[in-house]
């Protein structure tokens, strides 16, 4: 692939539910990668990118260094970001990736250089992004979140990363990215049935069956504890504040109206 110098993204703006989402997603495991895909619109002229939603995919191979997703989810992914484009009336479609490297460094893998370079081939601006998490600092406890945000640059036979710069934009839960939230729950436990039911064959005998029921039920367990229960947590309380601004704006209101009849 000749790297055409005029064509690479310059700028990228994530909207902070976007960011929420994608690092909730990242920290849904530290055994394995997770992936999604971004959604929004890309202005080509100024070469910026605004990533306005994300896609949570159903991981078809998990490993600690790598994960894939099938040619059907990308489909699957651009239906979806067609018919967001349709309900809010602009030009939104499938404009990059994201995954986690979970006790790992943030700079992209070989792998991953290859795996965006393949996506580049079909759209110059595609961007990636690399979400570093379960990261320690000396005997600090903390956990750190890194991000990276790149491209890939072809050097004859080798690749390697162009970094693009990132901001963070302030934003409102929007209605769509909450639909995509809470469907993290629902992909995780698929995803978990699916891995053990293949490695379970009829020629088990009953104490290995039953252990393999164990290990899942543990499993499924986790992602209710430290998936889903966090998240009603936090969006009962996002909207108990909700509720509360709506009540102060009530009150203002009817201030304001005594103060014209006055």
């Amino acid at each position: 692939m000749a790297d055409n110098k005029g064509d690479f993204l310059r700028y990228a703006v994530m909207d902070a539910d976007v960011y929420a989402m994608c690092v909730q997603h990242a920290l849904s495991t530290e055994k394995e990668e997770i992936m999604g895909l971004l959604i929004g619109e890309v202005d080509t002229i100024h070469k910026r990118s605004y990533i306005k939603s994300t896609m949570i995919l159903t991981r078809s191979d998990k490993k600690p260094d790598r994960v894939e997703i099938s040619p059907e989810q990308i489909c699957t992914a651009s239906s979806y970001a067609d018919k967001l484009a349709e309900r809010m009336k602009r030009p939104w479609r499938v404009l990059g990736w994201y995954h986690s490297h979970p006790h790992i460094t943030v700079w992209p893998s070989i792998v991953d250089l290859r795996t965006q370079a393949t996506y580049q081939m079909m759209d110059p601006f595609f961007v990636g992004l690399i979400f570093s998490v379960y990261q320690t600092s000396g005997n600090s406890m903390n956990n750190s979140v890194y991000i990276c945000c790149f491209q890939t640059v072809r050097n004859g036979s080798s690749c390697d990363k162009r970094c693009v710069n990132l901001e963070i934009a302030p934003s409102s839960l929007k209605s769509y990215n909450l639909e995509g939230s809470i469907k993290l729950p629902k992909i995780l436990y698929e995803e978990e049935v699916k891995s053990h039911d293949e490695q379970t064959s009829e020629d088990m005998d009953n104490l290995t069956r039953l252990y393999n029921e164990s290990i899942k039920t543990v499993e499924l367990v986790h992602i209710v504890s430290y998936v889903a229960k966090p998240l009603a947590i936090d969006l009962e309380e996002r909207l108990n504040i909700t509720k509360k601004r709506i009540a102060e704006l009530e009150k203002l209101k009817r201030r304001l109206i005594a103060q014209k009849n006055q």
